[in-house]
């Protein structure tokens, strides 16, 4: 195994899948991943999921903790609206993750205004209560997660980024990847070559090399879609056609995770 890091640099929630998220000091890990980590997100008028990939204005909308909840803030105009981290009871609706599909409850209607009005198209709002179930693909693990691409957590260490940046040009921020857990130290891309890590007291699987779409290519506070990084990246980290960039885990058992847990080799 490469020379392992020594620590947990941040740690990183995005309470609406797609949204722009913030990064906390520590964080309680739920039965499905990161406490509040994508338990929303936004669906078109036939139920499916909304992403940046065919929605880059989403990238302009960003969530902070306020008080006993979030903030969605819109980057361009100001605008923000509230929002509970859980909700209790709302109207349910069938929604679909990919192939997954899953029962929601639906936000009020004001809070569909808000979000279509920012994204120049009709969506709503969506919460995953916790009696719903969505478990991963069994090919690779098989436990709960959230409202995830996939799995409940995603690991990249900071070097890997350092490793892109310094062959771009224009040096991209960690948060066009949106992961859940940056290591600080140790060598680039050495999560590749990992089976398990231990953070803390909590022991982590990485199962699956992360493929990237479209989104890294898109500015987080602007909305605008280039090249790269992904062209550059494409150059060196391309796998049977796919760009590979992080690590997708899973973990035992629930617990907490500080910025500076410790970071260690784990048995497999």
């Amino acid at each position: 195994m490469p020379s392992m890091p020594t620590t947990l640099a941040s740690i990183h929630i995005h309470p609406v899948k797609s949204l722009g998220g913030f990064s906390v000091p520590e964080v309680r890990l739920t039965d499905r991943g990161l406490e509040h980590d994508r338990r929303w997100m936004l669906i078109d008028p036939d139920g499916r999921f909304l992403s940046q990939r065919e929605c880059r204005e989403m990238a302009c909308l960003h969530c902070t903790p306020v008080g006993p909840g979030f903030r969605v803030s819109d980057v361009r105009s100001g605008a923000f609206i509230d929002l509970p981290w859980e909700l209790a009871e709302g109207e349910p609706v069938r929604a679909r993750v990919w192939d997954d599909a899953v029962d929601l409850l639906l936000a009020d209607h004001a809070v569909h205004g808000w979000f279509s009005e920012a994204l120049l198209r009709p969506v709503r709002l969506a919460f995953m209560p916790q009696r719903t179930v969505r478990i991963t693909d069994p090919t690779y693990a098989e436990v709960p997660v959230a409202l995830n691409d996939a799995f409940p957590a995603l690991i990249i260490s900071q070097a890997s980024l350092d490793d892109l940046n310094t062959r771009l040009s224009m040096p991209v921020p960690m948060e066009r990847f949106r992961p859940n857990l940056v290591i600080a130290g140790g060598a680039a891309f050495q999560e590749d070559a990992w089976r398990a890590v231990r953070i803390g007291s909590v022991r982590f699987h990485l199962v699956k090399p992360c493929a990237r779409c479209v989104i890294p290519n898109t500015d987080q506070h602007t909305g605008v879609r280039l090249n790269e990084p992904l062209r550059t990246l494409a150059s060196y980290r391309t796998v049977g056609h796919k760009v590979l960039f992080g690590m997708n885990a899973t973990y035992e058992p629930a617990g907490m995770l500080r910025v500076g847990d410790p970071v260690g080799a784990a048995e497999p």
